[in-house]
């Protein structure tokens, strides 16, 4: 049987070392697999952190070790965002407000039902409950008291103002008439300026990168 290893002494006194082939290849298919090991655990449980305040929700810095089904949750969230008004800085001189409501409304409802769908047993999970509360905050705490204060007033004498005459005024000609417009945008772009931040946190922990970040 051939030694796998051995140390010995030639001739001259000099000690000399032996490593069987195999054992060698061995060693280094072992060093290859702990080495990807540790560099996929690493990445898999990264720290991910958002500053709360900047949400308008808090005053802490909420972090978390997202698994691939917070990921997964962080994404659907993204996708919604990121393909609505509510992604988007909102410009008053151009968008017309109650195309911008409508688009934060759907977003309310749609995030909603994905994370009503969500299995209640990765509730479980203390990082993923987290994830999944720090979205209901946000619609709860940051989208629905603006949409309550405004939303029904403004389309409310929106659909009035539509019946008057506004000598061939635009959309976002006649918006600007409302009364108390200048606040109502303030508020808007506050909430705006929160949820684009959250977008591009939910961006971050899925490894999607934003050139206008």
């Amino acid at each position: 049987m051939t030694d796998l290893l051995k140390v010995y002494l030639d001739e001259s006194w000099n000690i000399g070392f032996y490593i069987d082939k195999w054992l060698l290849a061995s060693g280094v298919i072992f060093i290859i697999v702990i080495s990807l090991w540790k560099l996929f655990n690493t990445r898999r449980t990264s720290e991910w952190e958002i500053d709360e305040a900047r949400l308008g929700i808090g005053k802490n810095t909420l972090k978390l070790k997202p698994n691939r089904d917070d990921k997964q949750i962080a994404y659907k969230v993204w996708i919604e965002l990121n393909t609505r008004k509510i992604g988007l800085n909102i410009d008053e001189h151009n968008d017309v407000l109650i195309e911008v409501y409508n688009s934060w409304y759907k977003f309310f409802k749609i995030t909603r039902e994905l994370l009503k769908e969500m299995p209640v047993h990765k509730l479980q999970r203390e990082d993923t409950k987290k994830l999944v509360k720090l979205t209901m905050d946000i619609l709860n705490y940051e989208l629905r008291p603006h949409l309550t204060k405004w939303q029904a007033k403004y389309r409310k004498w929106y659909d009035y103002a539509l019946t008057q005459d506004n000598d061939g005024k635009t959309p976002q000609e006649i918006q600007k008439t409302y009364p108390e417009f200048d606040d109502l945008i303030s508020d808007m772009k506050d909430v705006n300026k929160s949820l684009i931040y959250y977008k591009f946190k939910l961006a971050e922990m899925v490894g999607i990168k934003h050139e206008d970040h």
